[in-house]
């Protein structure tokens, strides 16, 4: 570990008096007066094929990176296989479409003014209105939040969360409910399949038409929307000099006019009657190219040629795999990583016909993927840390809960990650999540006194008390089933190591471990405090021997996640 990685965990309140679930108030005054040091990771690793030892830590990290959350049931499939077998897997193991969302937001107080019956879908259902469209996507963000709770051995949901942020998109501008769960599916289909597809789908898909003012886009009056971002975020980008020029967006403009909304199908149209029919002339970017004008149906091929013209530009594939390398390794690219691992992975992405999977397989079965120096070096996002928490303890509801309390129960978790600053559905603009792409700082910018508490605060919660709904059912994190899955429980050293390897991002360094062998001896100093209390539990697991060790190992767990090794990924 880097001295940089140590300091930020110290500047987070890593010593043993500040890990103290009494110390909640000296962690967050400590770390709002610093400044976060600008963690470099040191990798010089390259693109060939992980040779080294394929055990649980590696195959944790995998996941770390490539899912939400660690389960320790996941640990031991991956590392039953091989290293290229695990890869595989994840890439290939794409779950089947999910079942669309249910109208799950009829209260005794609210009926769908449209008629969509409780449990049943609204994706077909009238327009209604904008309350029941609001209703609408706060059930399609729970829906999509409770399908990465329950994702499959694969790196589609991580994918999915991807594509979101690059392509950005919000719920809320589009408005019509029935729009924004066509555009999920449409990244969810696309998410490990080919990236220029993807780029034409997107180009005219309903919600980006409305999002960025597509389908008013005219010949009398072109709107530079779209032509602008297709540019600047979606493609070709702004990272490598020269670039497109401003001309080149108000010729862009041109090529997209004609696209509108069908909003009795929620599907998009051609109108010859709107399209700029005029040749139109790029710059010397694009090797001064023209796209010549054409008129009746054929003018909706003008806009696939411009996106031909991006595709052939080295820069766009260059672009995409930095911001792949930076979602999946880390936020630094500099000279050495852009030569020795972007640019190789652009070249194979070109080869690929930009194909995702195969640039995907060769940097999570790299040596510079497993490299130590990218492990645990950034801040894990909000998405990770409330969706990958209910993953790894398994968070179940409770049996009996019907549709709308089970929504409830969700769009708790839901908002708590609106809290702390990712509003599925709802990214802060189209660039997406400042965290993604804001220089210098980039993950650093999840942390702030406020979200580092509230992120405190949940974990805290979730151990401990749990959340109760206003229908008086709670809801948390069973931590007795949790330890209960571990064969060697009894030790305390081996059940401390063996947690923190599926919560923490990095190793417990000796002060860590002891601290947490604290709680699990109750304050004693001998490792058959905690061997025989759980001997004890195992044989008679009545009320009084359960609660002393539940007692413990919450502790042991609430201590475990205020350190700054559980900010960590």
């Amino acid at each position: 570990m880097s001295t940089n990685r140590r300091e930020f965990l110290e500047v987070l309140a890593q010593q043993e008096a500040d890990a103290q679930p009494t110390g909640e108030d000296r962690v967050f005054k400590k770390y709002a007066n610093h400044t976060l040091p600008n963690v470099q990771a040191k990798s010089t690793a390259g693109l060939s094929t992980y040779n080294g030892q394929w055990t649980e830590s590696e195959a944790i990290h995998l996941i770390r990176r490539t899912m939400f959350g660690v389960k320790n049931a996941d640990v031991q499939a991956l590392t039953s296989l091989t290293m290229d077998q695990a890869v595989e897997m994840l890439l290939n193991n794409i779950p089947a479409t999910p079942a669309p969302p249910i109208n799950n937001y009829n209260t005794t107080s609210y009926t769908d003014p449209t008629g969509v019956p409780a449990g049943q879908t609204w994706i077909n259902a009238p327009y209604g209105d904008g309350n029941v469209n609001g209703k609408r996507r706060a059930s399609l963000k729970v829906w999509w939040l409770e399908k990465m709770v329950h994702q499959n051995l694969s790196i589609n949901e991580k994918m999915v969360f991807f594509w979101h942020n690059h392509f950005g998109v919000r719920y809320a501008d589009v408005v019509d409910a029935r729009m924004c769960y066509t555009y999920h599916q449409l990244l969810r289909s696309n998410a490990l399949g080919n990236f220029k597809t993807l780029v034409r789908e997107v180009t005219t898909s309903p919600a980006m038409l409305k999002f960025l003012n597509g389908y008013l886009n005219t010949n009398t009056a072109p709107d530079e929307n779209y032509a602008r971002e297709i540019q600047e975020l979606f493609t070709v980008s702004k990272m490598y000099a020269p670039h497109y020029t401003e001309t080149d967006v108000q010729t862009a403009a041109k090529v997209f006019t004609g696209w509108r909304i069908n909003t009795s199908t929620l599907t998009s149209y051609f109108d010859p009657t709107k399209h700029d029919t005029s040749n139109k002339q790029f710059s010397s970017f694009y090797g001064n190219g023209v796209i010549a004008g054409q008129t009746g149906a054929n003018g909706a091929n003008e806009a696939y040629q411009f996106i031909d013209m991006l595709f052939n530009k080295f820069e766009t594939a260059k672009y995409i795999c930095s911001k792949l390398y930076r979602y999946f390794v880390y936020y630094n690219i500099d000279s050495n990583i852009e030569a020795s691992i972007i640019e190789p992975l652009a070249q194979l992405l070109v080869a690929s016909n930009f194909e995702i999977k195969p640039v995907l397989a060769k940097l999570l079965k790299s040596q510079h993927f497993y490299d130590m120096d990218s492990r645990g070096c950034f801040i894990r996002t909000p998405v990770d840390l409330i969706v990958g928490t209910a993953r790894t303890f398994e968070l179940t509801l409770p049996t009996g809960f019907n549709d709308n309390e089970q929504f409830l129960a969700w769009n708790y978790l839901r908002n708590y990650m609106v809290n702390i600053n990712v509003d599925l559905g709802d990214p802060p603009n189209v660039a997406g999540w400042p965290a993604f792409y804001q220089t210098p700082a980039f993950y650093e910018l999840w942390l702030n006194s406020f979200t580092l508490s509230a992120r405190m605060r949940f974990t805290d919660m979730m151990v401990n008390q749990g959340y109760t709904a206003n229908t008086g059912s709670t809801i948390k994190l069973d931590s007795l089933a949790f330890v209960n899955q571990y064969s060697q429980a009894g030790d305390p050293d081996m059940l401390i190591n063996h947690v923190a390897s599926l919560i923490l991002g990095i190793e417990l360094g000796t002060t860590e471990h002891n601290l947490m062998k604290g709680y699990l001896l109750s304050g004693q100093t001998q490792n058959y405090y905690w061997t025989n209390a759980w001997a004890n539990y195992q044989s008679n697991p009545d009320v009084a021997n359960t609660n002393l060790v539940k007692s413990r190992i919450c502790s042991m767990l609430t201590a475990m996640m205020r350190l700054g090794e559980h900010q960590l990924s």
